[in-house]
């Protein structure tokens, strides 16, 4: 089966299992918004600046645990429960799952773009600037976060997910900056050999 295909039934079938009675509707919209929106943005840019096939697995991956977390909130993913109460813990920590996400699969995706535009070279300023990139969006969502809170009041509660935490946000950022140097050392030569494939190929 074409790998496109695969990607696209299961991307679909996540989809509709996460849209099927969530805990709920508001906050299914707010979490499962970028997964919905990575859709046209592929689509669209599948031409011009098709991507390599590490990038479209990461994407997918990343997709599927945003709509996990849009399904049950991320203070209540059923799995989290269960391994907090065996740690003997009453925190859900799968909000910690999306945010080592939001560092693993971005960075990735800022050094493709940076490299197939040379806006860098392969080295470590591109190391560095792509971790910085990583640090800045998950800056940027926590922002965002606060003035989705601030708009709704109480209604954000579940898509803010601090469970009491008040070093929330810190340890999100944490968790996005180590998700993306872990991407960055376990990553970066499977990445360089897909991305010299790929410039062959469309020379």
């Amino acid at each position: 089966m074409n790998k496109k295909v695969i990607w696209i039934v299961i991307y679909c079938a996540v989809l509709v299992w996460s849209v099927i009675s969530p805990k709920d509707m508001f906050t299914w919209w707010l979490e499962a918004l970028p997964a919905l929106l990575a859709i046209p943005i592929l689509f669209f840019t599948r031409d011009r600046f098709p991507l390599t096939p590490l990038s479209y697995v990461l994407i997918l991956i990343h997709c599927c645990v945003l709509l996990v977390g849009a399904k049950y909130t991320y203070a209540e993913v059923p799995l989290f429960d269960w391994i907090a109460q065996w740690m003997g813990s009453d925190r859900n920590n799968y909000d910690k799952i999306g945010h080592l996400a939001q560092g693993f699969i971005p960075v990735i995706l800022a050094r493709e773009v940076m490299l197939r535009n040379q806006v860098l070279q392969p080295g470590y300023w591109c190391q560095f600037l792509s971790v910085c990139f990583v640090l800045a969006f998950s800056a940027f969502y926590e922002l965002i976060e606060w003035w989705v809170a601030i708009g709704t009041g109480e209604d954000a509660e579940a898509f803010l997910g601090t469970q009491g935490y008040v070093w929330d946000t810190q340890s999100d950022m944490l968790m996005a900056l180590l998700g993306g140097i872990s991407a960055l050392v376990v990553l970066t030569r499977l990445h360089n050999k897909q991305l010299a494939s790929l410039i062959k190929n469309k020379n």
